[in-house]
């Protein structure tokens, strides 16, 4: 059958969908020339992951376009339409932090990582891959200028404004904060001297004053900025923001690296590692478009390998893209190859071994089971305190990796003490919206109890017509692994030695840590209201805005009278005082 319908693929450009004996798609792609990339696949010897696509492909179609940019066009969006399994592999879900400077009447400085580029009156800084710096140089700045610093306006001044690094703003109007504002600006866009200058200034300053202790910590501060600063420069000083793309391919993997250069600095550089499934320049197509969809601010220029289509990617990017043939520019872009093939020798042992141990152990549950290609295998686990604040969670395991971005966390519509009903409404819930949404199902259903637990879910999977395996996880008397319940309701005894039982432990362990972080959300929030509920004077406007100033019954209780005032009457932040003290 491919081969009949290969002999029909014209020679355009287009989009291919790669499809399972179930008709799940399993791999989308695009193509300059569809024939020869389609015949790519069937008529050539495969390695690795290429090899383990093409087993599983069971037919394909293709879509023809106009262009190849309409191919491109048309692929981001069938990857985001379908999720296909093999394209998951090339997905980094990470975002990246950015500095951003408020530049209002009232400046401030703080580190986000969602940005919304289109908000007016805030500059971005980065982005700095290195979370810790960025927060390190805000604190920083925010120490050495009187910045503000609360999260709301105080109705009187605080105690970073008694030790001189807030100018008061919430009782001092119309204050002039236009040089500071110039010199904060100046540093973020890699003027280093004048934060050395500063910081040179404020150690001088305490050691005159016999602050000693101040001055010594400012005097490290000194020593990590100088080292920072150091390991960025580079030798553009263009001031020209742009991102350099390079990448090596061995083994079946490619290993990607990313420089980050803003202002003529090297603010730090993104590494990934994924097994190689298309043509490499595809596959480099794919990351980079990939790459700016995840809120990273576009810069003026981005260098990619000449093999690359320059032009298509950069109408897709919105962005100058070039490539480089000498100079300081193309003594970075090989340095951001060499980094890729370092990263990859430093870390092709482990990757090799948790690789092959996560999926011979997924394949290996699979033949347990009788579950032929298990790939996706979805987790559920429920909570509650005695019957009341009940929630479950769901986390999902592909080939044996966690696939954080598909976790899902579910309240429970009434609380009740009876995990197999809780079940029940979070599985209905599930599938239902799966099968209206028609989103992936997975291979199999994971659920800790025993036969209970199976019937319960093979009842509410029967109701929405759905075959999917399911298996209940029994555990010991020490909360240890020790067999599964499958869908017949028989005993699968695990060995405790093998992949398997690594596999499902991680599983088990991974679906109780994010039910239980969850839960203790929701309990902190409800602990708070049912607090709150007892004092009179407080409703519901009221009630929102202490939970979001003090977020816990805990801080509440610590905090003054005069704290509370800020949002209660006097009378009212009394007799919530004297409640909470008596807990």
């Amino acid at each position: 059958m491919i081969k009949e319908k290969l002999a029909l693929v014209p020679s355009l450009p287009g989009c291919y969908l790669m499809k399972n004996k179930e008709g799940t798609i399993i791999y989308v792609g695009k193509a300059k020339k569809l024939k020869n990339r389609l015949n790519s696949y069937f008529n050539r010897t495969h390695e690795g992951k290429t090899k383990l696509l093409v087993s599983e492909i069971a037919d394909f179609e293709y879509i023809v376009t106009s262009s190849e940019l309409e191919a491109f066009i048309l692929e981001i969006n069938l990857i985001k339409k379908h999720d296909p399994h093999y394209n998951i592999l090339l997905r980094d879900d990470k975002s990246y932090p950015y500095i951003e400077f408020i530049n209002e009447d009232i400046p401030s400085l703080i580190v986000k990582r969602e940005v919304n580029v289109n908000k007016k009156n805030k500059l971005l800084f980065g982005p700095y891959p290195n979370g810790y710096a960025a927060k390190r140089l805000v604190n920083l700045i925010n120490r050495l200028y009187p910045l503000k610093k609360c999260d709301k306006m105080p109705k009187k001044e605080c105690l970073y404004y008694h030790i001189g690094e807030c100018l008061g703003y919430c009782i001092h109007k119309n204050l002039d904060t236009s040089s500071m504002r110039k010199e904060i600006i100046d540093i973020l866009n890699g003027h280093d001297e004048i934060l050395i200058n500063k910081i040179n200034e404020k150690i001088k300053l305490n050691s005159d004053n016999l602050n000693y202790e101040v001055a010594l910590e400012l005097k490290n501060e000194l020593d990590y900025i100088k080292v920072v600063f150091e390991k960025q420069k580079v030798e553009l000083n263009d001031g020209v923001n742009r991102d350099i793309f390079n990448y090596i391919v061995k083994d079946g993997y490619i290993s990607i690296c990313v420089f980050f250069i803003r202002n003529g600095k090297l603010l730090g550089d993104k590494k990934n590692i994924f097994p190689l499934i298309d043509d490499e320049k595809e596959t480099m197509e794919y990351y980079i478009a990939n790459f700016y969809t995840k809120k990273n601010i576009m810069p003026k220029e981005v260098i990619v390998p000449s093999n690359l289509d320059n032009e298509l990617l950069s109408t897709i990017i919105d962005a100058k893209v070039i490539s480089v043939q000498k100079g300081a520019k193309k003594h970075l872009f090989d340095l951001a190859k060499t980094n890729a093939s370092i990263n990859y020798e430093n870390n092709k042992e482990l990757l090799y071994k948790d690789n092959e141990r996560n999926f011979n152990a997924s394949k290996e549950l699979g033949k347990l089971l009788n579950i032929e290609n298990l790939t996706r295998i979805e987790s559920f686990d429920n909570a509650h305190l005695f019957g009341t604040y009940t929630v479950s969670a769901m986390v999902v395991f592909i080939d044996g990796v966690p696939s954080k971005k598909d976790y899902r966390k579910f309240k429970i519509s009434t609380d009740q003490n009876n995990d197999v009903a809780s079940m029940k409404e979070v599985l209905y819930r599930r599938y239902q919206k799966a099968l209206l949404n028609k989103t992936t199902l997975p291979d199999l259903i994971l659920l800790d109890g025993g036969i209970n637990v199976v019937n319960a879910a093979k009842e509410v999977l029967n109701s929405l017509g759905l075959n999917i395996n399911v298996c209940g996880l029994e555990k010991d008397d020490k909360h240890t692994l020790k067999s599964l319940i499958n869908a017949n309701l028989e005993e699968v005894k695990i060995d405790k030695k093998s992949d398997v039982f690594y596999l499902l432990t991680r599983i088990s362990d991974e679906v109780h840590r994010f039910t239980i972080n969850y839960h203790r959300q929701i309990r902190s929030k409800g602990s708070i209201e049912s607090v709150l509920n007892n004092i009179d004077g407080i409703g519901e406007v009221r009630r929102k805005e202490l939970l979001k100033r003090f977020g816990s019954v805990k801080n509440m209780k610590l905090s003054s009278i005069e704290e509370l005032k800020e949002i209660l009457p006097e009378e009212v932040a009394i007799n919530l005082k004297k409640y909470l003290e008596e807990l």
